[in-house]
């Protein structure tokens, strides 16, 4: 019997109009994930029994067999899509959840716009442990599916390090930070750049000097960032506090090196040469 993993893919899939990959990695995490790449996420839905939204949501079924996903739609709402039945067989629903756009203005296809130009890195900023401040390097060295040498995201010691793509590297345009009077550091990215438009490397691979990379998405303010740098960032870096990348293949950056797009058509989440 197909998983509860397996069919909530299925189900976003058939909303969408189009196949998710299998996963990567922990299921549940790499929906979210993969989704995010795409300006979406799942929204819940406080009471999901009595929902009656007119379009498409998702409901998590438990039935006799166990746990399972459908697609509903409707005011009232019924079953659009059911893999397995649940509901026709006496299945209660216990949860649900919207699928919605992180940013309603933004479309789901290339969200944040293209032609991102050829850029520089400005500064190389580390950190050997969770929330300590950042020291400015000429170089570091980038290990392939770790980070930055001397960084807590490349030894798993970050705030946010976790299973899953996005976490190895981040960047930052030196532009948007000089726009808020905000040191560089405070930011706490790994890589200052200057010149590009990085928001269009979103999906894309990129190097920088001779490291190979691969952006998944946005690396978006929060209030952790502002108890550690300081209040009113959130508004002015939405959508300009950098990106989420992962190392494809490793070797030396140092500061002077260029940044530019390495192709015009991958995407975050194809196979798999990404991997």
């Amino acid at each position: 019997m197909p998983s509860y993993e397996s069919e909530l893919r299925e189900c976003i899939g058939v909303i969408l109009g189009t196949e998710l990959p299998a996963p990567e990695h922990e299921p549940s995490s790499f929906v979210r994930q993969w989704l995010a790449e795409r300006n979406l996420g799942l929204v819940p839905i406080e009471n999901a029994p009595g929902c009656d939204w007119p379009g498409h949501w998702l409901a998590r079924v438990h039935a006799p067999d166990g746990e399972h996903c459908v697609v509903m739609f409707g005011s009232p709402s019924g079953a659009l899509h059911d893999p397995n039945g649940a509901l026709a067989r006496g299945g209660t629903i216990e949860e649900g959840w919207l699928l919605a756009r992180l940013d309603v203005r933004l479309p789901i296809d290339q969200p944040y716009g293209g032609a991102p130009g050829v850029g520089v890195v400005s500064a190389l900023l580390v950190a050997p442990e969770a929330e300590k401040p950042l020291v400015h390097v000429e170089t570091a060295q980038a290990v392939a599916g770790r980070g930055l040498v001397g960084d807590r995201y490349h030894d798993g010691r970050g705030t946010f390090s976790r299973p899953g793509p996005g976490y190895e590297l981040t960047l930052v345009e030196a532009e948007a930070l000089d726009a808020l009077d905000l040191p560089w550091e405070q930011a706490r990215r790994n890589v200052v750049t200057r010149g590009i438009a990085l928001n269009g490397l979103v999906g894309r691979r990129f190097t920088v000097g001779r490291v190979a990379c691969i952006v998944r998405r946005l690396c978006e303010p929060c209030s952790h960032l502002e108890r550690l740098a300081r209040p009113g960032l959130l508004r002015p870096l939405v959508h300009r506090a950098g990106l989420r990348a992962d190392i494809l293949a490793g070797g030396s950056i140092a500061v002077g090196d260029e940044v530019t797009a390495a192709d015009r058509a991958g995407r975050a989440g194809a196979q798999p040469e990404d991997q």
